[in-house]
């Protein structure tokens, strides 16, 4: 299977890695605009196909700079952004059991204050009142564990998935004089 390959054009190779970051070059992260860029593109791609990034630059690499350096800086780019986002999917489903708990732990007495004070009003209509009222506001605090346990879950899970594809990336370097600072995403 042929791997869906970005080129990306850029006068120098610093260009590709965030300038504040104070890291050695090979251990620096991507540049955020850069990083998105390859991500975004790698969104649009149907499939786990292999991806390639091609880097077109309008200066060679420098002495300290080559071709295995720049392909494993963007590899562990990549690769703590898998990481990270895993650590975010395990802090929300953290949250979701913690509000799970609360709620529960929430419903239990409410209905059971809601029937008790159901009772205790003698025309009926007040009593359904406060009796649904007090459950309604039960079943709410449920809300939020629900909204995290079958809605929030999934798109941090595909995003890990997304950034560990990104850390199998191939990575090559060129030097084509004259080249720009655009880019430009390939077949």
């Amino acid at each position: 299977m042929a791997a869906d390959v970005l080129e990306l054009y850029l006068a120098d190779i610093r260009r590709l890695f965030n300038s504040m970051d104070p890291a050695p070059f090979h251990e620096r992260d991507l540049d955020p605009n850069a990083a998105d860029y390859i991500r975004e593109w790698a969104e649009e791609l149907p499939g786990k196909g292999p991806l390639a990034l091609a880097i077109k630059l309008g200066t060679p690499l420098g002495a300290d700079d080559n071709a295995a350096v720049v392909e494993r800086s963007v590899r562990d780019h990549f690769h703590r952004r898998a990481a990270a986002t895993r650590r975010n999917l395990r802090d929300l489903l953290r949250m979701g059991r913690y509000s799970l708990l609360a709620a529960l732990l929430f419903l239990g007495p409410i209905i059971v204050i809601a029937e008790s004070a159901a009772q205790m009003v003698q025309t009926e209509r007040y009593a359904a009142l406060i009796e649904n009222s007090l459950v309604i506001g039960a079943w709410v605090a449920l809300w939020r564990p629900i909204e995290i346990f079958l809605y929030d879950w999934w798109p941090v899970r595909s995003e890990a998935r997304l950034f560990d594809r990104l850390s199998q990336i191939d990575v090559s370097t060129v030097h084509v004089p004259g080249t720009g600072v655009a880019a430009t995403k390939g077949p």
